[in-house]
């Protein structure tokens, strides 16, 4: 479903009779829809009219489905022409007027909702979210860091369909009776700035990529269009340094950068009002407990990069139909968040990058993350991700994919100006030895960039 008052009512309805729902990215392919369809034996699909034509021919196959429910938006008709072997289509406005289903009992420990992983690294997942989740992200975060309060209004680019943006435009506000903005459309710069103008919200929620595409808009100033604006928040990855200080200095809202996962429902490590660190995660979220660990489970000391695992009232019950990647992930009270992480001597948390995109260059582990925020220190460059690729004697070395700001930059220069960069900045050792300019980078529907894409088959 797009981002409208529908969704709600979906998500929260379903858990009242006691069906589960099961959020799905709007911005995915048919096909890939259709895996989770079936993946997740769905025997009913509440859509929103305009994304239903993309779908239709994908229906028949899905034996388990047994209903559509068309939600119309901006007066799009509400039942489509569909296949007549396609399940039973109704319209939204009928299905409410059924027979009202009952509320069935749950408790705190039952399966509520599932969330599919975003695929960064393959296949999504079904992380399956307990009852009392969405509670425990609202009286952690929302209530110890970003200080949620009754009359804020929250605008959260990120969409409902996954963890960050669930709680950010549905769970939060709700949760104290404040306001949430919601848009259908597809939040584009020119878009997003629309509504900060408009509804003027004291929250915005965004992702390192919009936060970077907003920056390069002219007509971005103080409060990035909203004189209510109070707190910018970041998750989906890591936000570089330079990005985090262009921000601050353009609108005067610091942003607080955090880290979440799916399988944890929202931000578990983040800063905090009056307790920014630029370039980190920050700190852990009250509530949250946090390792940072070798292969064998050991903890490491402070300055030694590990994975990091979390232990905290909402995490996932595990994985639908996946256990062999459930053991590996959910290891007791623990949960492994497949990331890479060094705790500076100050307590704050510092990402290196996923455990399967860190290199080692000449016998030194390099971090691709920490070469992405020097590239991006250059003004030219506007997205930048960087992958191991091994030379003609098979050695391993840094290779840089570039989205410049301009069409007609003068690629030669730049590539020597962003070499020297960043062997001046953080190590000889660490310059991309290759650096190719591209319109664009892979990335999930959530703005995760695809790494392991950009390293070929």
């Amino acid at each position: 479903m797009l981002d409208t008052v529908d969704f709600p009512a979906a998500f929260w309805g379903a858990i009242g009779a006691g069906v589960i729902p099961v959020p799905v990215n709007t911005m995915l392919t048919p096909e890939q829809t259709a895996y989770i369809l079936a993946d997740s034996r769905a025997e009913a699909l509440v859509v929103s009219a305009p994304l239903l034509p993309a779908l239709r021919p994908r229906l028949p196959g899905l034996p388990a489905l047994r209903q559509v429910v068309v939600a119309a938006v901006d007066g799009a008709p509400v039942a489509p022409e569909v296949p007549p072997e396609a399940p039973h289509v109704i319209g939204w406005a009928a299905f409410l007027g059924a027979v009202p289903a009952p509320l069935v009992p749950a408790s705190a420990d039952e399966v509520a909702f599932w969330l599919y992983s975003s695929g960064s690294t393959g296949q999504p997942k079904g992380a399956r979210h307990l009852h009392a989740s969405l509670r425990a992200t609202a009286d952690t975060y929302a209530a110890q860091v970003l200080g949620i309060r009754p009359d804020d209004i929250v605008y959260s680019a990120a969409k409902l369909f996954f963890a960050y943006g669930l709680g950010n435009g549905m769970t939060f506000p709700m949760s104290v009776g404040a306001e949430a903005v919601l848009l259908p459309d597809r939040p584009t710069p020119a878009a997003v700035l629309q509504v900060m103008a408009r509804f003027r919200p004291s929250i915005f929620g965004g992702v390192p990529t919009l936060y970077a595409a907003l920056l390069a808009e002219a007509g971005l100033g103080r409060g990035a269009g909203s004189d209510r604006l109070r707190a910018c928040i970041s998750a989906g990855e890591a936000l570089p340094e330079p990005v985090a200080r262009r921000w601050d200095e353009r609108t005067g809202v610091p942003i607080l950068d955090g880290l979440g996962s799916t399988e944890m429902l929202h931000i578990f490590l983040s800063n905090a009002p009056g307790d920014i660190g630029h370039g980190t995660s920050g700190r852990a979220v009250p509530g949250y407990a946090l390792r940072i660990v070798d292969a064998e489970g050991n903890d490491v000391a402070d300055g030694e990069a590990g994975e990091l695992i979390v232990r905290g009232p909402s995490a996932a019950d595990g994985y639908w139909n996946q256990r062999a990647r459930s053991l590996r992930t959910f290891r007791g009270e623990w949960t492994w968040t497949g990331d890479t992480y060094v705790r500076d001597a100050d307590g704050r948390y510092r990402y290196l990058g996923r455990a399967d995109d860190m290199m080692k260059v000449g016998g030194i582990w390099v971090s691709p993350f920490e070469v992405e925020g020097a590239l991006l220190a250059h003004p030219d460059v506007l997205e930048a991700a960087v992958v191991g690729v091994e030379d003609a004697d098979g050695l391993t070395k840094p290779k840089a994919f570039l989205v410049p700001r301009r069409a007609d930059v003068d690629a030669e220069r730049l590539r020597a100006e962003l070499k020297t960069l960043v062997q001046d900045r953080i190590g000889v050792w660490k310059y991309p030895r290759w650096i190719a300019l591209t319109d664009s980078l892979p990335k999930t529907a959530t703005g995760k960039i695809q790494r392991y894409k950009l390293r070929g088959p």
